[in-house]
């Protein structure tokens, strides 16, 4: 079948991508960004006539992007499944493709093009190479970047690009971090203290916080077959999503930056309620369907909603330890807010993997669930359905081999020797790059955990 390209485009995207010039540089080419910043994107130079904001996509690890990519002059389908038939979008906001570890060069040219005024990220929570207090400045990445070469970390390459440039740079972080904007400008700042010099422009640069949301499962043979039926023509770049989106974003720019507001984003001067709304309803909810439906044999997330006792404790998750800790945002009633998560997560058309969803859970625990654990237990309550969430983490790692994860040799160090309960626990806990020591000081969460653990371990 013949592949989509601007020769062969039955259904054109809604700006034509020739007429877009490079204003953006996003790090970290996957299938979310490609799902959710590059739409809203577009639609913003839809709404606005403005030409100028093409995206430069870079892929930190492999060529597979933009191998996808280049024979489809940068297009690319996004098809929607929702509780209807199946839409799909062709969107051509990406107008150049660089592969890191190929040209870490060009990476940096590019953060350096004075065209460039916005760097949006999408890199992971491991993508930052960070421990709790800051930049780990023993990674051998970080360190081989300060030394000199071309740099193949996302810190790297802003604080390169940076210190060639004249004008600042708007760098907007769009993973699940809290306060990801001012969390990434530390890391930058660690990084040129490592080197012993700060550009003059890194003063004016912004780092506002913003907070994403959209499910974006895996792409599967099924779902390429699906898009070419739909558009006529071959799509290997096409990438699967619901039709919820959304995209909040502090309002602090350095310069001009594409008028997203109009393509569906929020502007706030306040992103952090949204921001722990959603890492503490959404993703923390996500990760506890995905550990204990992991654990029940369950393949995806929706199979997982469908087992009643397992949507029963998530929606006391949400409900009984959760909203206690939130503040809502203006106009976010978080009970509505709760119900629709989990309908989210029930949609049967997003084969959403609970695999996937539980990889590199070491990263993501402090981030999406032991902010609530430490907040419940200094309110002087016993946070039973979060813990229960974090000894399914632990069960998971206990029962999982291979486990993907950046700290897998750790963990499973750690668990090797434990034969009960209290064992795989205490070995847990002792972990501090996950856990602080007011946590693993807590009689209350560890005996929770010890107690939890035992039954999931029993079942499994």
């Amino acid at each position: 079948m013949t592949r989509l390209s601007l020769t062969h485009l039955p259904v054109a995207p809604a700006v034509d991508p020739r007429q877009l010039s490079v204003g953006v540089v996003h790090l970290g080419l996957g299938a979310f960004h490609r799902a959710h910043q590059a739409v809203v994107t577009e639609r913003a130079a839809v709404a606005s006539g403005d030409t100028r904001w093409g995206i430069t996509g870079v892929s930190q690890r492999s060529a597979t992007v933009r191998d996808q990519l280049a024979p489809q002059d940068g297009l690319y389908g996004v098809l929607e499944r929702g509780l209807g038939d199946p839409s799909i979008q062709v969107i051509g906001s990406i107008r150049e493709v660089l592969t890191a570890p190929e040209d870490p060069e060009a990476v940096v040219a590019r953060i350096a093009d004075p065209g460039v005024s916005v760097v949006t990220l999408t890199v992971t929570e491991k993508g930052y190479r960070a421990t709790g207090a800051g930049l780990d400045l023993n990674d051998p990445e970080i360190q081989a970047d300060l030394t000199g070469r071309p740099p193949r970390t996302v810190v790297g390459q802003l604080a390169a690009g940076l210190a060639r440039r004249v004008e600042p740079l708007t760098i907007v972080s769009c993973d699940n971090l809290v306060a990801n904007g001012p969390f990434l400008r530390k890391l930058v700042a660690e990084y040129f203290d490592a080197l012993g010099k700060v550009p003059d422009v890194f003063e004016a640069t912004r780092f506002p916080a913003s907070m994403v949301d959209r499910i974006v499962p895996a792409t599967t043979d099924a779902d390429r077959d699906e898009a070419a039926r739909l558009l006529g023509v071959r799509d290997e770049a096409v990438v699967v999503a619901e039709p919820f989106l959304q995209w909040v974003i502090e309002d602090d720019f350095a310069g001009d930056r594409p008028a997203w507001e109009l393509g569906g984003a929020v502007l706030t001067h306040d992103v952090a309620p949204w921001e722990q709304a959603k890492l503490r309803m959404l993703n923390a909810t996500h990760s506890m369907l995905a550990y204990l439906g992991a654990l029940r044999g369950y393949e995806t997330i929706a199979e997982a909603v469908r087992d009643d006792e397992l949507a029963t404790l998530a929606r006391r998750l949400m409900t009984e330890d959760v909203v206690p800790t939130l503040t809502p945002p203006d106009g976010l009633d978080l009970q509505e807010y709760g119900a629709t998560v989990l309908e989210r997560f029930a949609n049967p058309a997003l084969k959403h993997r609970t695999t996937q969803v539980a990889m590199d859970g070491s990263v993501k625990l402090p981030v999406r669930m032991l902010g609530t654990v430490r907040d419940r237990l200094a309110a002087g309550a016993e946070p039973q359905v979060i813990s229960l969430a974090v000894a399914a983490w632990m069960t998971y790692v206990r029962r999982t081999d291979p486990l993907d994860d950046p700290q897998a040799d750790r963990l499973k160090t750690a668990v090797a020797g434990a034969s009960t309960p209290a064992a795989v626990v205490d070995a847990l806990l002792s972990v501090d790059s996950i856990f602080t020591p007011d946590l693993r000081d807590s009689t209350v969460f560890r005996e929770l955990l010890v107690a939890q653990v035992g039954e999931l371990l029993s079942r499994s």
